[in-house]
C-alpha cells in the first residue's frame, strides 16, 4: 500500500480549498459563533501529549463552555472516570481543541487553540451546581473558530429525532458576516442541501 507523505500528494487529490472553507474562520467569538457555542451542551475535547493525542467527550445541561471574554473560553471539569487524559495532555502540550455539536444540525462548530487547568476557588465555586464545584477549569484561549462540513453528520443521520436547531445561524449567515457578503448568504443555505447530497460520499 502506498502512502500520501508530502502537502504536494494531497493537494493533487483535494485541490485548493474555496472561499466557503477559508473564509469562515474567526479568530475570536462572533455574535453568530457566541450564538452557538452558547447553546451548546455538548463537545468533544482533542489533546495530544507523549503517549499520542485523545478524544474525549463533555457534556452539561447548560453551555458546556463558559465565554470569559471574547478570546477565552471555560471548560470545567465535572466527575468522570479519573483517567484525567485530557487534563494530563493539556498540562504537558496546551494545543487543543473542541468540536460542538446541537441536536438538529448538521453543523458542527470547532474551536482550536491553547489551554491551560487551574484549580483557581473563584472559577470553580462560580460553576457550582447542586452543591458541587468542578475540580478543575481548562482555560482555553481562542486560536481560531469555524464551522465544519456538514456531510459526515447527515450521512451519519445523527439527530433522528431530536432537534434543538431552531435559531441559529446558518452556514451561509455565518460566511455572509465574516465575509462581508462577498461569499455565503440566503443563496448559499439554499443550494446547500441539494449540493450535499451530491456529494454526500
Amino acid at each position: 500500500m502506498k502512502f500520501l507523505e508530502s502537502m504536494g500528494d494531497l493537494e493533487e487529490i483535494y485541490g485548493t480549498p474555496t472561499p466557503a472553507s477559508t473564509r469562515k474562520v474567526a479568530h475570536r467569538m462572533t455574535e453568530d459563533y457566541r450564538a452557538w457555542i452558547s447553546r451548546a451542551r455538548f463537545c468533544v475535547v482533542s489533546t495530544v501529549g507523549p503517549e499520542g493525542a485523545d478524544g474525549s467527550p463533555r457534556g452539561d445541561d447548560g453551555p458546556v463552555v463558559r465565554e470569559l471574554d471574547p478570546v477565552t473560553l471555560a471548560l470545567p471539569d465535572w466527575r468522570g472516570n479519573d483517567r484525567i487524559d485530557t487534563l494530563r495532555n493539556i498540562v504537558r502540550d496546551p494545543r487543543m481543541a473542541l468540536m460542538f455539536m446541537i441536536p438538529g444540525s448538521n453543523n458542527v462548530v470547532r474551536v482550536n487553540g491553547r489551554g491551560r487547568v487551574t484549580a483557581d476557588p473563584d472559577l470553580l465555586a462560580s460553576f457550582e451546581f447542586k452543591g458541587r464545584q468542578p475540580r478543575t477549569v481548562v482555560v482555553l484561549e481562542i486560536d481560531e473558530i469555524y464551522f465544519q462540513c456538514a456531510r459526515a453528520v447527515m450521512r451519519a443521520g445523527l439527530w433522528a429525532g431530536r432537534d434543538e436547531s431552531e435559531g441559529l445561524p446558518t452556514p451561509g449567515q455565518i460566511l455572509s458576516r465574516m465575509t462581508e457578503g462577498e461569499v455565503g448568504g440566503e443563496t448559499y443555505d439554499r443550494d446547500w442541501p441539494e449540493r450535499a447530497a451530491r456529494t454526500m460520499w
